[in-house]
């Protein structure tokens, strides 16, 4: 999709001179931000991949140096489980939208992070933007070849280029051009931004109070099957995880159109409609 930038370009004061671009949209503004059958459109439209790419994502977030940002408003540590569909939806209406709509979406999520970060007084780090995206591509891929099957090339690519045209409408700087080269710049955020600390500890301990033992225990055992070797170190994961064994069977059972019994067993009552309506595809 090609996008005319003019000069209407201005810099957020709490951004950290990230700089925002104010598109005038062109007459692809009413095409889908991720194409009719782009894979990022599988991978979001199936609930078990979405909870998997969240299950990740909630071990990384809890070491990420920059967590103390979603202590600030206290939302995610009362209602981690709340926060998740909520950032869900965020997602699925960039993923599923047209540009413009996607756009809006952005843009919203961008005034949001813009007023914590003034209440705040300073900005959230322009690295923790870019983790944020590089957690998204990172755990699409992995929970959608988890579940699924490998992905080509081209589809982790696309994987890669619908996150970063999120990022580039956001104003995230400094974004590899390609999956190639986001690779090793992925690596080293890895070894560069994360550290357990004292918000890791008590995050994890949210989890387990409104999971419950045994969820959360599940929980855990997901988590040591996707995330990168660095962070498993820092939450003294082992390396083997016991739903090793399981995903074959759930697999088969998927084939089988029995899964929503593994979700009713496995996740809170108040949470299964929503989890349901997540699975658009295949439309």
């Amino acid at each position: 999709m090609n996008y005319t930038h003019n000069s209407n370009i201005s810099k957020c004061p709490f951004s950290s001179g990230r700089t925002v671009f104010k598109e005038n949209l062109s007459p692809d503004s009413r095409q889908n931000f991720a194409e009719e059958n782009s894979i990022v459109r599988e991978i979001w439209g199936k609930s078990d991949t979405i909870l998997f790419i969240f299950a990740g994502a909630a071990a990384e977030f809890a070491v990420n140096k920059a967590v103390d940002w979603l202590y600030f408003t206290g939302k995610l540590p009362n209602d981690p489980i709340g926060r998740l569909f909520s950032t869900v939806e965020y997602a699925r209406k960039i993923v599923f939208a047209t540009t413009e709509n996607a756009h809006h979406s952005i843009d919203t999520i961008r005034k949001i992070h813009t007023a914590v970060e003034k209440s705040r007084g300073f900005p959230i780090p322009d690295w923790a933007y870019r983790d944020v995206l590089f957690m998204l591509i990172y755990y699409s891929i992995v929970a959608f070849e988890l579940l699924e099957r490998k992905l080509t090339t081209a589809e982790k690519e696309e994987v890669y280029n619908v996150f970063y045209r999120v990022g580039e409408r956001m104003g995230v700087e400094n974004l590899p051009r390609n999956y190639a080269e986001w690779l090793p710049v992925r690596e080293t955020h890895v070894y560069e931004n994360l550290a357990k600390s004292k918000f890791t500890v008590d995050l994890f301990q949210q989890y387990e109070k409104h999971l419950g033992t045994v969820r959360f225990k599940i929980l855990i055992e997901a988590q040591k099957l996707m995330v990168p070797k660095r962070v498993g170190e820092l939450l003294s994961f082992r390396d083997f995880s016991l739903l090793t064994p399981a995903v074959p069977v759930y697999r088969i059972v998927k084939l089988m159109k029995m899964d929503w019994l593994v979700k009713n067993l496995l996740l809170p009552a108040d949470y299964r409609e929503q989890i349901n309506r997540l699975n658009v595809f295949p439309a």
